[in-house]
């Protein structure tokens, strides 16, 4: 066992792409994971905590290696996951409880979002799965495990009980961020990351259909203040030379007061790097670009999600199409790189609304931007899904997958997959349920997503099928390594 751990925690997160022969595997830090290792430390407890992303075997996702990397656990096991890689986390749950019968098996991250009914009620070997933030929920749950397993007070937590599922209250958010200890960086080797992510902020109010992430924290949004996002920062600069970041909340750009006291900040400490942050078409201004721009900011993304005044509108996006054309060349005249993120495939969405985004995407391709187009993932969380996503309307297709779920498990070739036959199983998990993993699912595959990629690939957006070939830009789910010295995006 584990020595004197009680749990070992263990990032299932991670980038691990085939493009025929070759691998694309990036490691970033695992903030999650790491702020909940400090909570469960300082409540007292030993944790053993692993990074999946550090195993280093040629296919991480053959089940010998996961065991082997998981060799001597704790008598709690916790792995966190997104959507991508649950249905591994699942398979790899259920070779834990075969090989390690007496520990208890914990799932947590956002990957089992408003499924978990679905997978307690089928899957035996999972024990308990957490909803949403842990700092709180996890040292609770360590304290009832270790006095013998009564879990009836322990608010977002879900489990069962004599036999019957049980979903405990969800726990109230936390409102005051500032007081969240910084993540548990001492558990890892920060030199071997390739990215450097920040947190700051949880939550966003604005209810896109599509989003997966806004319904994760119930639409509330809470920040932290700029001296505290950038005492970390100075921390990861005097610790591990980082000197670019990336602010992975989408609601960085939260209002423009508390980004001109960031930029404020950010000069105030002499912090000499350079970062990449999420905006929103209608919260920036030339002003809060500028001042973004003279502080270190090289990069500015914008989900635009589609060029139609219809599709905005039934997105819930919150701004036009106009807009979007308004304040996009702007920033692609102050910031080395700007990309803009647009969604494809919705149901309700004619060819009529898909060539408006077309002609806008190559719009602003010709004007410098980076676009990275996604292909709609029905993750069970979302809007869309709950009104659409009917399981008999659902359809699998074994050579094609929303770039949001790509897991590694398959082999890409542009935008098209061979699922070999290594990893048959785990398809045919997905498979057989729907309902728990519909985002690698699509709706109208002959009449609404075929055609629509046919004319991506017109245009150049995604690659013809030749194995030999990775394309980034074909990925909007995954955040490329950037060189800072290779950020122009237009000939001046």
């Amino acid at each position: 066992m584990s020595t004197m751990a009680d749990i070992t925690l263990v990032n299932l997160n991670m980038l691990f792409l085939r493009y025929g022969e070759q691998i694309e595997r990036e490691r970033h830090v695992p903030l999650g994971p790491l702020y909940l290792t400090r909570a469960l430390e300082d409540a007292g407890f030993e944790v053993d905590f692993r990074d999946y992303q550090m195993c280093e075997g040629p296919d991480p996702f053959h089940m010998e290696a996961f065991l082997d990397f998981l060799h001597d656990p704790a008598p709690v096991i916790g792995l966190s996951c997104m959507a991508n890689l649950l249905p591994f986390s699942v398979l790899a749950l259920k070779a834990l409880r075969e090989r390690y019968p007496d520990r208890r098996l914990v799932l947590g991250g956002v990957g089992s979002k408003s499924v978990e009914d679905q997978l307690l009620a089928r899957f035996p070997w999972l024990d308990v799965i957490c909803r949403g933030e842990g700092e709180r929920t996890g040292p609770e749950l360590l304290r009832a495990l270790r006095k013998g397993g009564d879990l009836s007070a322990i608010e977002g937590v879900s489990y069962r009980t004599d036999g019957r599922l049980r979903h405990n209250p969800a726990r109230p958010r936390i409102r005051e961020l500032d007081g969240i200890p910084l993540p548990a960086f001492e558990k890892v080797d920060l030199s071997r990351y390739a990215g450097y992510g920040m947190m700051t902020s949880r939550g966003c109010p604005y209810p896109c259909t599509f989003c997966s992430v806004a319904p994760v924290w119930n639409l509330e949004s809470y920040s932290r203040s700029a001296a505290n996002i950038v005492q970390e920062m100075l921390y990861l600069n005097r610790e591990a030379g980082v000197d670019l970041f990336l602010f992975q909340d989408e609601f960085f750009v939260s209002g423009k007061a508390q980004v001109l006291e960031f930029c404020r900040e950010v000069r105030r400490a002499k912090l000499e790097v350079s970062w990449k942050a999420f905006g929103r078409v209608n919260l920036v201004d030339d002003e809060m670009m500028q001042a973004m721009a003279d502080c270190g900011c090289v990069e500015l993304r914008f989900g635009i999600e589609s060029g139609s005044d219809r599709i905005l509108k039934l997105i819930k996006k919150g701004f036009t199409a106009a807009q979007a054309l308004e304040v996009v060349p702007r920033a692609i005249d102050l910031f080395p790189r700007v990309d803009a993120f647009y969604i494809w495939g919705f149901p309700f969405e004619t060819m009529e609304d898909f060539n408006h985004s077309l002609m806008q995407m190559i719009s602003f391709r010709m004007m410098g931007a980076r676009i990275l187009p996604s292909l709609l993932s029905l993750l069970p969380q979302t809007e869309i899904h709950r009104q659409y996503a009917a399981a008999d309307a659902l359809e699998f297709c074994p050579y094609l997958l929303p770039e949001f779920v790509l897991t590694g498990h398959e082999t890409c070739h542009g935008l098209e997959i061979d699922i070999p036959e290594a990893h048959r199983e785990y398809f045919d998990l997905i498979r057989r349920n729907p309902d728990i993993f519909p985002g690698f699912f699509h709706l109208d595959l002959e009449k609404n997503v075929l055609p629509k990629l046919a004319l991506l690939r017109k245009f150049g957006f995604y690659p013809e099928r030749r194995p030999e070939t990775a394309s980034a830009e074909s990925c909007g789910a995954h955040s490329p390594h950037i060189d800072p010295s290779q950020l122009a995006t237009r000939v001046d």
